[in-house]
């Protein structure tokens, strides 16, 4: 009888565990805390400022989120940690329970909601190419025989093999743990090209050492709806991840935030990423939506 009882006090246990991983707002109010996954080095987005500490538009709008979620659960005080994630293992650190909510740079894509769920568009990306400005090279037909440097665990090389200009082209990929040191990959020389979303392009041109000896240059290789990624099957943290930044678009803060951030200088070098607000980042916050990036690609 007592083995009995035993073994359905450990079912019932392992059943309230399993309960508590797809119901975030439950993990967050018995624990007192969320997990939010951080970037060192995705441009504007979601960056480090060194001793632990983060910013970014992403950071900020999930740092809001929070917020309003502490509200929700008459919680008096809630903790944020911050997880520097990266490219490789920000998806299965959503999924084991380990990150409660991503704040980076991730494109909402069909492969990807197999694994986990993305909040409302909050960015829209266009994947450009970064060279040296005294490089000569305009155009993707000239990264022949070239190195181009990207990120292990992103999809930045597969759009350029795919785009239509890009077919027949060979060249050499070299690879850089995260975006910081795919730029030092072309900084350094050791790549003559760097191919990743413009805006984190544009973040880490800004905050080198001689900026002016950068440029972005060639086609649109793709635009990818960029947005905070949580884990599948939790639609009540959905929900109030989705009204919250609905609430911030409906108002115009997160334009204002957009501003702030790409806008304005921003620390810790008080530099301009210098990117306005696309149309398409626009109509994002118009019409709040989670389309994954075959939807744009239709268009």
């Amino acid at each position: 009888m007592k083995t009995h009882v035993l073994t359905l006090a450990l079912a019932l246990a392992a059943t309230g565990a399993l309960a508590q991983a797809n119901d975030t707002l439950a993990k967050i109010k018995a624990s007192g805390t969320a997990t939010m996954g951080v970037r060192d080095s995705s441009g504007a987005l979601s960056y480090t400022l060194g001793d632990g500490k983060y910013a970014g538009y992403h950071v900020e709008i999930c740092q809001r989120v929070l917020a309003d979620v502490q509200k929700q659960l008459a919680l008096p005080k809630l903790e944020i940690k911050y997880l520097s994630v990266t490219s490789q293992n920000r998806i299965p650190l959503v999924q084991n329970g380990t990150v409660d909510i991503e704040c980076g740079s991730t494109t909402n894509n069909l492969a990807r909601q197999r694994d986990v769920a993305f909040a409302v568009t909050t960015y829209v990306e266009e994947v450009r190419i970064a060279v040296k400005a005294s490089s000569g090279i305009t155009s993707i037909a000239q990264l022949a025989n070239k190195k181009v440097a990207t990120t292990t665990g992103t999809t930045s090389v597969q759009l350029l093999r795919k785009h239509e200009r890009g077919a027949g082209v060979n060249f050499e990929e070299v690879f850089g743990k995260d975006h910081a040191e795919s730029f030092l990959l072309l900084e350094s020389g050791r790549a003559d090209a760097f191919v990743m979303d413009g805006q984190i392009l544009a973040g880490n041109i800004a905050k080198a050492k001689s900026p002016a000896d950068f440029k972005i240059v060639g086609e649109v290789l793709s635009v990818e709806p960029i947005a905070i990624m949580i884990r599948k099957d939790d639609p009540a943290f959905k929900k109030a991840v989705d009204d919250s930044i609905k609430a911030m678009m409906k108002s115009g803060e997160i334009a204002k935030l957009y501003d702030k951030w790409f806008v304005q200088p921003i620390p810790p070098s008080n530099t301009r990423v210098g990117l306005p607000a696309t149309e398409a980042t626009k109509a994002a916050w118009a019409t709040p939506n989670d389309k994954p990036v075959e939807e744009y690609a239709k268009k």
